[in-house]
């Protein structure tokens, strides 16, 4: 087989049978197709950074005709030693393919010089030719064949690439838009906003445990305290927050300024019942491991954090709103303004957690009766209820 025919023949593959569901069966087959037309690759590797808060991106390696991934973090992965001493590096800086026979030690690159000593006789790596080129995406083949790549090989190989190139951004793009909702909006959410549910006005009438909370003190915090430690306490309260309510089914649906606003929604599998027993497993666990947080702060002479939260249930308006070209994926409704009133009635009683009448019944479990009060905007008093500890 010639070189044109093996690359007519990877084209053809890429077209009609390659798997295109997901980037790890994609990259199997194409490294299988390569050793089938010819070409002597013994270990593969494709390295795709993606845009996500925690993780950097993925690093599939092919070898013995399977494939492990390994996730990079992003805190570290630009100036860990992996990475700058690596290839990568390289052709992230030069846009330009790197090929190294390994012939000799690489004492410098300590990938090259593992991959020397388990038999490899050449390495070359690619810049995948994406579109956006901000983000490192490459690909890069070794061989154990006595006398390595021969410049045919070497052709056939960048070609190959290229021609695999836009199939894996579109992975990639579609990794990254999914990451951005989840990030940004949250999964639930970011889900019906990627199948296409972006019309201004369209929502779904659902019913929920609303969860609603803030940082009390935190105006004093800001006056008193320099911005950056102020970000570090907020993103550390969040990220409690952010933590209890995803595990215990939850969904985070905004951060105004230094209250939340979550959502526990009933489901086929979860009652108004379970949706409130939920809420408040997430609540127990919040003040627990705040109490846990503050303790270490006292030690370190730093103010406590101190919240409010209120815990209702009810109907609710999911869905978007906004301006034409800005819109807002939310809650509405009358649940989720008493939601609001019941967390300045918490403020006021001096409660972490309060909970509505119309939550303690769906609870359907002791609770401290504090009796009732008006809420603001609300016609006639409300019986509100308080956790037994």
């Amino acid at each position: 087989m010639d070189a044109s025919e093996r690359i007519d023949g990877i084209s053809r593959w890429l077209i009609e049978r390659a798997p295109h569901e997901n980037v790890r069966d994609l990259f199997a087959g194409f490294c299988r197709e390569l050793v089938r037309a010819g070409v002597p690759i013994w270990r593969a590797s494709l390295g795709l950074e993606v845009l996500h808060p925690e993780v950097s991106g993925w690093q599939h390696v092919w070898m013995d005709e399977s494939v492990s991934v390994r996730e990079s973090d992003r805190a570290t992965a630009a100036t860990s030693p992996s990475y700058l001493n690596s290839p990568t590096r390289i052709v992230d800086e030069t846009s330009a393919p790197f090929r190294r026979r390994l012939d000799a030690p690489a004492p410098r690159m300590p990938l090259l010089e593992e991959l020397r000593a388990s038999g490899a006789t050449d390495y070359v790596m690619y810049p995948l030719p994406f579109l956006d080129q901000t983000r490192t995406a490459a690909i890069s083949f070794a061989t154990r064949d006595l006398r390595g790549f021969d410049p045919s090989e070497i052709d056939q190989l960048g070609y190959a690439a290229r021609v695999l190139s836009p199939y894996l951004e579109r992975h990639v793009l579609r990794r990254i838009a999914i990451d951005l909702l989840d990030t940004y909006v949250g999964p639930r959410t970011g889900q019906r906003i990627i199948e296409g549910r972006v019309d201004r006005g369209a929502v779904e009438f659902i019913e929920a445990a609303i969860w609603f909370t803030d940082l009390r003190g935190f105006t004093s915090l800001s006056e008193h305290s320099p911005i950056p430690d102020v970000l570090a306490d907020l993103n550390l309260w969040f990220g409690i927050i952010g933590d209890v309510v995803e595990a215990h089914g939850g969904e985070v649906l905004k951060f105004i300024g230094d209250s939340v606003l979550a959502i526990f929604p009933t489901s086929p599998e979860q009652n108004g019942t379970s949706a409130c027993r939920s809420a408040l497993a997430a609540a127990q666990e919040f003040c627990s491991r705040t109490e846990i947080e503050n303790g270490v702060r006292g030690s370190a002479s730093r103010a406590p954090l101190t919240h409010s939260l209120a815990l209702h249930f009810g109907e609710v308006a999911y869905g978007n709103v906004g301006a034409s070209h800005r819109l807002d994926f939310t809650v509405i409704g009358p649940a989720v303004n008493r939601a609001s009133r019941l967390l300045d009635l918490a403020k006021q009683l001096d409660r972490q957690v309060l909970m509505s009448r119309v939550f303690a019944r769906e609870l359907g479990q002791p609770l401290v009766d504090l009796g009732r009060h008006r809420l603001r905007g609300v016609d006639r008093p409300q019986q509100v209820f308080a956790p037994l500890d």
